[in-house]
């Protein structure tokens, strides 16, 4: 049992998920950004997303944002117009107590309920955890790009993961993408 919420994200969280992306930016090789977003960018960001009417969501406990996740479209070409990239981030503070798996097992039912039939999962850096959380929500290892990423003087691997989601591909859609 979690003694946090999940709900959806509004843009009056922007500036807690803005800091806890900043710390993966500045810390972590999970993100190949090199800046972190602003506020202002992260309030766009969220805007966005929810105006697609696709998932953004936050764990929450007292007020205060523990981590994030939201699912964007993986590629903007028609036909992957049924699978969907996920993104996670925890707070430093919260990491290894669950908010992690509550967020994506959340995500997964919501971007099912979006029509979306498989979801990616591009992580960066190969980052363990990250590879660990998925795995244990049913994700599977379908690829890896060497070194494509150069971050903290390193070069960095990209592994892709994929999990089916709802009836994945074992029928079809009503409608065809357009």
């Amino acid at each position: 049992m979690t003694d946090f919420t999940v709900r959806n994200a509004c843009r009056a969280d922007a500036a807690a998920i803005a800091r806890i992306y900043a710390h993966h930016v500045r810390n972590g090789t999970a993100s190949f950004d090199t800046a972190p977003r602003s506020t202002a960018q992260t309030e766009e960001k969220i805007a966005d997303i929810l105006g697609k009417q696709w998932p953004f969501l936050v764990a929450e406990r007292g007020g205060a944002i523990l981590g994030y996740a939201y699912a964007t479209s993986f590629r903007d070409r028609p036909a992957y117009g049924f699978t969907c990239e996920n993104s996670i981030y925890v707070d430093a503070d919260h990491v290894g107590q669950g908010v992690g798996a509550a967020l994506l097992r959340a995500l997964m039912t919501h971007a099912t309920e979006c029509g979306f039939r498989q979801m990616i999962a591009v992580i960066g850096g190969g980052e363990p955890a990250s590879m660990a959380l998925h795995s244990k929500m049913g994700f599977t290892i379908s690829g890896r790009m060497r070194c494509v990423g150069r971050k903290f003087g390193r070069w960095l691997d990209t592994v892709y993961m994929q999990a089916e989601l709802g009836e994945g591909d074992r029928s079809a859609p009503e409608q065809e993408p357009a």
